[in-house]
């Protein structure tokens, strides 16, 4: 991952800064999901497959869980996949905060109409019914998908762009940004940054999830729970730029 030109795009580095030096006080890495909790709000973002670009164990296993948020979210630059979704989940917890005001709605649901051509970044549930015709690009494509490689191809002129939040976990969200040709950018998925930052660098809608029970989350998590299984848990809430 190159975190220079990712924090260049994305504002890794700015969303950082932006994390409070409260104690965290659960870190739980999860079969489906990992989640951060802080005195002000929870986050979740998707595991990183075992093996997968370099994911073997955390180094510190057993010694997260206490730290400060921001000391927890500046594992956001780290190589190891595992520490990087730690990160990636404080900064959820504080910015997805259980006091977070705003419209909700599944993402996908959301978009509305638009002229031209929409492609969608991951293969979300029940995709085919709510976007019909939407090119999607996913690394281990199914029928009908298409390879993460295509991106080059379909994302420059496309009208609108449909991103999981798992693209900035595993580093590929700067990358899909700079393809971005005048398209309206959505960023979709329990895993996404509710951060006005995010909306300075050219993503128009933010499309993600607060934790309303704290204690069903966290058992749910460490159960091994999928999204569907902890919807119960929280609520969607969209940022529009």
């Amino acid at each position: 991952m190159n975190h220079g030109s990712n924090d260049a795009v994305v504002g890794v580095e700015a969303l950082i800064a932006d994390v409070s030096d409260t104690p965290s006080r659960a870190v739980i890495v999860g079969y489906n999901w990992t989640m951060v909790e802080g005195a002000e709000g929870v986050g979740l973002v998707t595991t990183p497959a075992k093996g997968v670009d370099g994911a073997g164990t955390t180094p510190d296993t057993g010694r997260y869980t206490g730290r400060p948020l921001r000391a927890l979210a500046a594992l956001a630059r780290s190589a190891n996949p595992y520490e990087r979704a730690i990160g990636c989940a404080a900064i959820n917890a504080s910015v997805n905060r259980f006091d977070l005001q705003g419209p909700d709605g599944n993402g996908l649901a959301l978009s509305g109409e638009s002229v031209g051509q929409t492609v969608v970044v991951g293969r979300f549930p029940k995709l085919d019914e709510r976007l019909p015709g939407a090119l999607v690009l996913e690394r281990n494509p199914g029928p009908g998908d298409l390879p993460a490689s295509a991106a080059a191809d379909v994302i420059p002129g496309c009208a609108r762009l449909i991103i999981t939040a798992t693209t900035w976990v595993n580093g590929s969200l700067a990358g899909l940004l700079r393809l971005v040709d005048g398209a309206h950018v959505s960023l979709v998925g329990p895993g996404t940054p509710l951060s006005p930052i995010l909306l300075d660098r050219g993503i128009h809608r933010l499309s993600g999830f607060v934790v309303t029970d704290v204690a069903g989350m966290r058992q749910a998590i460490a159960e091994g729970a999928g999204a569907r299984g902890f919807r119960q848990f929280g609520r969607d809430v969209n940022l529009l730029a």
